[in-house]
């Protein structure tokens, strides 16, 4: 009995470790408008085709007003609010304005005040704890689809980085090569070695450096 117990503790203690360095929030099926393929646009609501080819024309889209601005010339105010409920481009955390932490759907005044209130997030678990303060875990599941804590270039593990959206095996080699890093100009001129600029500025959107 008391083996068991001791086994159980310790996977728990993993379940914990394991939820604590997720950076970005667990998805379930919120597409990014970066990283999907045509055929997942096109399923999504209000999009015509030639949304689609612009979208996928004009990517990346480095924050979720740049998104908005690039689909309010065709689509109302409410058909991007349903929009939104299946495409976005996660909010950082700690920096979103008013304005982008009101774009994620579901979110008020009252919520939007409990998404500020407790910056700086240093994990994605602080934001769930603080969270589920006011809501059921389920809204809470909800909300984590559209935000992001970014990782720390220096400290981050393996998991970290392969959470963010569209990084592979390849690019998680590259990330970890020139640590440490002392400043984001750094991260920008040695992933320019492998990606474009556009991509460099996609993925900055998810690191930073402490």
């Amino acid at each position: 009995m008391r083996m068991q117990f001791g086994f159980l503790a310790v996977v728990l203690a993993l379940v914990f470790v394991h939820d604590a360095q997720a950076q970005v929030g667990r998805n379930m099926g919120v597409v990014n408008p970066n990283t999907a393929g045509e055929s997942e646009l096109r399923g999504l609501p209000n999009l015509s085709s030639a949304l689609v080819n612009g979208i996928l024309e004009s990517r990346p889209f480095l924050g979720i007003t740049e998104l908005d601005s690039f689909l309010s010339a065709s689509l109302s105010e409410e058909q991007r609010a349903e929009l939104y409920v299946r495409l976005f481009l996660p909010i950082n955390l700690n920096s979103a304005s008013d304005a982008e932490i009101h774009m994620v759907p579901g979110v008020g005044d009252r919520m939007a005040h409990e998404f500020e209130e407790y910056r700086p997030y240093q994990q994605i678990a602080q934001f769930r704890r603080e969270m589920g303060k006011y809501v059921d875990d389920t809204e809470v599941a909800r909300f984590e689809q559209y935000v992001v804590v970014p990782i720390n270039l220096n400290t981050a593990s393996d998991e970290d980085i392969l959470s963010i959206p569209g990084i592979g095996n390849r690019m998680l080699r590259e990330f970890k090569e020139y640590r440490p890093y002392r400043q984001i100009a750094q991260f920008r001129r040695e992933m320019g070695k492998y990606v474009d600029e556009d991509e460099v500025a996609r993925m900055e959107r998810y690191v930073t450096i402490d």
